[in-house]
């Protein structure tokens, strides 16, 4: 392996395991990380692969950081999941990051069903009800309208699987898949 892909596969893959320690913790991605991530990821492809560098990874933080605010627009995700695809895309470029978007939705969505089931055996239907449906666009509790921080919590409340980890997870898998299968 050359230093230049040592480098690529360390970086992308200590941000990502930072960034699911993080989320699982405290679920929040902070800008310390995904800021000084998405910056890292230019400058590598920029001094790597010069201007055509530097366009696949703006190319890729468009992609990453798009799609997910379009999710976010939606209610679908936090802020910090925003952040953390577009440094990642700026990372890993236009293709790579709609895989890993692709993939990592995949696992989110088989991880919340298993934990849904989890939660049926253990506490019932009640539990599992309140605990995974989404917000709807109901924004009254007891009759009174709730503000955006009630709102924002009620969100919060219902996510049950940081989304960083899927992310990372899709992103180790496509750095293995590159690395032992396709290799350059």
């Amino acid at each position: 392996m050359e230093v230049q892909e040592l480098i690529y596969v360390a970086a992308v893959g200590v941000f990502t395991l930072m960034a699911s320690v993080s989320d699982l913790r405290t679920r929040k991605l902070p800008n310390w990380l995904t800021v000084p991530a998405f910056v890292a990821g230019l400058a590598f492809h920029t001094v790597t692969g010069g201007w055509n560098g530097l366009g696949q990874s703006l190319a890729g933080f468009a992609i990453g950081f798009g799609i997910l605010f379009v999710l976010w627009l939606i209610g679908g995700g936090g802020g910090g999941d925003v952040k953390l695809m577009g440094a990642l895309g700026a990372w890993l470029g236009p293709i790579p990051i709609l895989i890993v978007v692709g993939l990592s939705a995949i696992l989110a969505l088989v991880g919340t069903v298993g934990m849904a089931l989890r939660d049926l055996a253990a506490y019932g239907y009640g539990h599992v009800r309140r605990r995974y449906m989404p917000v709807v666009a109901s924004s009254t509790r007891g009759g009174r309208v709730m503000s955006d921080e009630e709102l924002a919590r009620n969100r919060q409340k219902r996510r049950v699987l940081p989304y960083a980890l899927p992310v990372a997870l899709a992103t180790w898998s496509l750095l293995a898949w590159k690395l032992v299968v396709v290799p350059s």
